[in-house]
């Protein structure tokens, strides 16, 4: 299926690109040691980066090893999440924070164990007042009781405001850099934007590097 073929992590989990994405979130699992870490924000600096195939391919590492895991798609500018796991997208995340519906009663189960989505819902006039707003607050409050974590997707920081008011009400951030196209002033504004929100960078991805070395595919093969 043409819509899945972004979950590498879950259509190929031996693949030396899934052992990555295992390696990142050991990372992140060894960085929280002296705190819990129950939600992650992906975000990056511009468009086009591949933010939201690391944020679906993250959730996905993270419940194969046992975590129960609600990816959201809080790119309320150009969600995508729908697509990837091909499910409709008449209610979401904005249908809960207008509290249209209920959190359970936006949720979609996914075919893959422990994973669980809450798409955009319908594209607001006003994202990042819904982010900041009391709803917001509530909402997390509601996706702790019911997951071990929370991966959101998110728009990009250079871009609008909408990441960096999700920033400190999470518990981390994962900022993706594409190679050879992201421009290393650009990288630095979205580490500035970061450190003013007082947002917790748990480390940077870069996307899209050529690996020339074939000596990198010899661990995993059969």
């Amino acid at each position: 299926m043409s819509t899945r073929r972004k979950l590498v992590t879950h259509d190929n989990p031996q693949s030396p690109i899934s052992e990555q994405y295992k390696t990142i979130r050991t990372s992140i699992n060894f960085s929280s040691i002296d705190q819990q870490i129950r939600s992650i924000m992906v975000t990056s600096s511009g468009p086009g980066e591949g933010k939201s195939t690391t944020a679906a391919n993250l959730a996905v590492v993270f419940a194969q090893e046992g975590k129960n895991v609600l990816l959201v798609d809080g790119d309320m500018r150009k969600p995508t999440s729908h697509y990837t796991f091909n499910v409709n997208n008449t209610f979401g995340l904005t249908s809960a924070l207008s509290r249209q519906k209920t959190l359970r009663e936006v949720v979609h189960q996914t075919d893959i164990k422990n994973l669980d989505l809450l798409t955009c819902g319908p594209v607001p006039p006003n994202p990042a007042e819904l982010l900041s707003s009391r709803s917001m607050e509530e909402l997390l409050n509601d996706i702790y009781q019911d997951y071990d974590l929370v991966v959101f997707d998110t728009p990009p920081l250079l871009a609008v405001t909408d990441a960096q008011v999700l920033a400190n009400k999470c518990d981390g951030t994962v900022l993706v850099l594409s190679s050879g196209t992201t421009e290393i002033d650009s990288a630095k504004k979205a580490k500035e934007l970061l450190d003013t929100t007082n947002g917790r960078l748990l480390g940077v991805i870069l996307n899209n590097r050529e690996i020339k070395d074939t000596s990198y595919y010899y661990y995993g093969k059969k």
